[in-house]
């Protein structure tokens, strides 16, 4: 099997060695994808052998990730991978979520069963794994909190140094504090995300260290993964919608070439639709996906929205996400309101989530009202990030003290505060109802 690095754009096609340090085309800036040529077996015998895996002791197999590992052979040695056991993560039925929206049925993929709460997981593994291939002594991301969360944790894993830099008081301190408990070293720089990208791509080729931002294409690899474990999870029946969260739109990149893939393998039958749903004040891509042409795409120099794993102005993968949108899809986006109150609704399913997740259940909710999905449709939405990465917005939101960017007061339609009362049996049994 031979893999390399290929310039994603059609018109210039150059190839490069997956052993070369680099995240952008060198000939003409485009971005880089994985491929590979050769035999990757026939779809029954990759099934049966996927399946029989499940049933191992082995690391790789116990892994939601490297399990599929005929699906980004770009490891020459497995030694070098990295894993925590990532992936594994359920689909879980929102009866009450699929009332809400209109429709009949909507399944979670909830990425935040993930080692730390995060679908960054699945891409950070096989990032990281690649920097541990080629020696890299120093991994870096720029981060709104899961990248960072994730990347220190792998990175600790691998006896790698990390260094984040994040947005100074824009990342939630759930996720920071992982960030630190991991030991990565990090800068709060007084910038928004897109600009920092621009700056750690200087400093990681002035210091020789390895990006691991979703600009870098292992990344991607190993979030394919999310969308091949969806299908086995499904018996490769192939649903109509998957929606997901739109902030750098990696996830999105990932899984279009992931379904692609399957499909030229024989491993599904058809392409499923997909929805792209940011947040309101963070939505470039909602904003071009209206009238898409090429270098039409124009960045929001300054996002605003509480969901800060999605709070991003200026997306690399946009290329990427539009050759799958763009073909089978549609964006929608979705304001404070609908976030808070559709993230409350997940909960009240037992199933949680952080905020920018709730962006699918909101966005299917819209969908639905406009006659884009129908009720009888088939829907997997992907909820990215566990409950507990942002808890400080979970209580403003139930204790009336949830606020927009702009600060304006945001209503807990599905509010459960909690009760300060006497300790006192009879005034707790009255107001129980006992």
């Amino acid at each position: 099997m031979r893999s390399f690095l290929a310039c994603f754009e059609a018109a210039c096609g150059a190839e490069y060695p997956v052993t070369e340090v680099i995240y952008n085309c060198p000939k003409c800036g485009g971005l880089l994808e994985v491929r590979y040529e050769g035999e990757r077996g026939d779809p029954w015998t990759l099934k049966q052998t996927w399946r029989e895996r499940r049933m191992s002791n082995q690391p790789l197999d116990q892994s939601g990730v490297w399990r599929y590992r005929e699906m980004f052979p770009f490891l020459e040695d497995e030694r070098h991978v990295m894993t925590l056991r990532e992936g594994n993560t359920p689909l879980l039925d929102g009866c009450l979520a699929a009332s809400y929206a209109g429709v009949r049925r909507i399944r979670f993929k909830h990425q935040g069963f993930n080692p730390t709460g995060s679908f960054k997981d699945n891409g950070m593994t096989a990032g990281t794994s690649q920097a541990v291939r080629l020696g890299m002594k120093r991994v870096a991301c720029v981060s709104t909190g899961n990248t960072s969360a994730s990347m220190a944790a792998y990175a600790a894993m691998a006896g790698l140094d990390p260094i984040i830099l994040i947005p100074n008081g824009n990342i939630a301190f759930g996720k920071l504090g992982q960030a630190l408990d991991y030991g990565a070293k990090t800068l709060q720089v007084e910038a928004n995300f897109d600009q920092i990208l621009a700056l750690v791509r200087v400093l990681a080729e002035k210091l020789g260290i390895y990006l691991l931002n979703s600009v870098n294409p292992f990344r991607i690899e190993g979030q394919k993964s999310i969308v091949i474990e969806m299908m086995d999870q499904l018996d490769w029946e192939v649903p109509d919608w998957i929606v997901v969260p739109g902030g750098n739109l990696g996830n999105i990149s990932a899984f279009g070439k992931g379904v692609r893939e399957m499909l030229e393998l024989g491993l599904i039958d058809r392409l499923p639709k997909f929805a792209v749903v940011q947040a309101e004040g963070a939505s470039p891509f909602y904003e071009f996906m209206k009238d898409p042409k090429e270098g039409g795409f124009t960045a929001n120099t300054h996002p605003e929205t509480l969901a800060t794993a999605i709070k991003i102005g200026d997306p690399v993968s946009w290329p990427k996400a539009w050759q799958t949108v763009g073909v089978n899809g549609v964006v929608e986006k979705a304001s404070e309101q609908e976030i808070a109150d559709a993230k409350a609704v997940i909960g009240r399913c037992g199933i949680g989530c952080e905020p920018a997740s709730a962006a699918t259940l909101a966005g299917i909710k819209k969908l639905v009202a406009a006659g884009r999905i129908g009720p009888e449709d088939r829907i997997v939405a992907v909820l990215t990030g566990n409950v507990l990465k942002d808890p400080d917005y979970i209580y403003r939101y139930h204790t009336g003290q949830l606020k927009d960017p702009a600060g304006r007061d945001l209503i807990g339609n599905f509010a459960n505060p909690p009760v300060v009362v006497p300790n006192d049996v009879e005034v707790i049994a009255k107001l129980l109802g006992a």
